[in-house]
């Protein structure tokens, strides 16, 4: 989440140089709109009388989802360099797709013959397609391909946050991205790529999260009913889409059912924003604030898009160090005490009552790596959430969790290769003291 008055063009954190030169955005709670206007609305999915699904006490919802992956305890991950996961026994490593489309209706072929991205060949691996951000003399992909093999060869899971639409699109973040849904040349190439992307994962057991802030903007932008907002799909799209409405809706579930055929041994999660209903949750201070409500607003919206047919939701606590904020006039803290709001309860309330509406278990994603040590500089800062996550893993389970990730949404940010060390540690003693079960009371 970045707070209202940040800067809605961070930069990405990537383990390629050429990444970090074409990467101009970062997704993961974009910058929140204005306050005011209509909330969310419900959608039908049974079990209580509004046709809603019942928000009711949950059974274990990240017990099951984590024996699938063969795992025991609550997944740790990280945005790093390969020589950090390889340092510490992480469970999951994350990256970002995030930069321009190619210019062709499909994908290229080859980074050195007759393939462009905003005009700009690729032939030298300077163009803005992530597809040949790498040795262009190697088919196209290999970001991910790449990516995915080393991490599966460390015993980790791949994780991979798509987020293509605002920079691929080209237009402002927000109202106007939104409007791009509905432009058919966009499309077509957006589709294209996403259906690259999962060629890419192929039969890898990964974790896939489908575009953060988006579907937030949807439901911030929209009357609460996602198939109001018009969106090229079966017509962008007819090969893997042609089932689908032309509409937001018919967007998410055509790209959820995209990762289902081509790449099926992934799991597959939406987005979901704590600022999506117009109040945001995580900076909320009113001890009567209906908390639980606005998770289950949140909850309806993502079902209506098509989330009953995911496997998890992600969630997020702040794409920027707490100390950063504090340097433009910024206070983003989270009380580790939990005697005074905002603090980590009220986001675990809010965490726990949204898997429970979508009975879906929740995952941790981009979690600021700062920590108390360090000495508030640039990719230095300080925060509570490594340290606070760790201590109470407990509370994280009991919030319906399967994991935790940490990395920053902005190159200023401290990352895994600058916090002296303190993530690393805190992976390698999580895992000599046996890691956090699941199914916690």
């Amino acid at each position: 989440m970045r707070h209202p008055s940040s800067s809605p063009w961070p930069q990405c954190v990537a383990t390629l140089s050429l990444a970090l030169v074409v990467l101009a955005s970062c997704g993961g709670g974009g910058e929140k709109p204005p306050t005011g206007g209509p909330d969310g609305g419900g959608v039908p999915d049974g079990g209580s009388p509004d046709g809603g699904p019942g928000p009711g006490p949950s059974g274990c919802l990240n017990g099951p989802f984590l024996t699938s992956l063969q795992r025991n305890h609550l997944l740790v991950g990280a945005q790093m360099e390969d020589s950090t996961a390889a340092s510490a026994p992480f469970d999951v490593h994350y990256l970002y797709i995030a930069g321009g489309l190619f210019d062709s209706n499909d994908a290229c072929n080859s980074c050195r013959s007759n393939c462009t991205s905003s005009g700009t060949t690729c032939a030298q691996g300077g163009c803005a397609w992530w597809g040949c951000w790498q040795d262009v003399s190697q088919a196209p992909g290999d970001y991910v391909r790449g990516f995915s093999s080393r991490a599966t060869g460390r015993g980790q899971l791949p994780f991979i946050t798509y987020y293509q639409h605002l920079l691929g699109s080209g237009v402002g973040e927000g109202q106007q991205q939104v409007g791009a849904l509905n432009n058919l040349g966009f499309m077509r190439r957006y589709l294209a790529d996403w259906r690259f992307t999962l060629k890419q994962v192929g039969t890898t057991r990964a974790l896939l999260h489908i575009e953060p802030d988006l579907w937030g903007y949807l439901q911030f932008f929209s009357n609460g009913d996602p198939r109001s907002v018009p969106a090229q799909v079966a017509t962008a799209n007819s090969t893997d889409c042609g089932a689908f409405e032309n509409n937001a809706a018919g967007m998410a579930r055509c790209m959820v059912a995209m990762a289902r055929k081509y790449a099926p041994n992934a799991k597959v999660g939406l987005h979901a924003s704590p600022w999506a209903t117009k109040q945001d949750v995580y900076l909320n201070e009113n001890t009567s604030f209906d908390v639980e409500g606005e998770a289950r607003k949140v909850a309806d919206f993502l079902l209506a898009l098509g989330a009953a047919d995911t496997d998890f939701v992600v969630v997020e606590a702040s794409d920027r160090d707490a100390g950063y904020y504090d340097s433009i006039g910024e206070a983003t803290w989270w009380d580790a005490n939990n005697t005074s709001l905002p603090n980590f309860r009220q986001a675990f309330t809010w965490a726990r009552a949204l898997s429970e509406r979508m009975q879906k278990p929740n995952f941790w994603w981009q979690l600021p790596v700062g920590n108390m040590s360090l000495p508030n500089t640039n990719q230095r800062w300080r925060d509570n959430r490594v340290d606070y996550f760790f201590a109470h893993a407990d509370e994280v389970a009991a919030a319906h969790a399967v994991g935790f990730s940490f990395g920053a949404g902005e190159g200023q940010q401290t990352s895994p290769e600058t916090d002296n060390g303190n993530l690393v540690r805190r992976v390698r003693l999580y895992d000599e003291t046996g890691g956090q079960g699941v199914c916690t009371p």
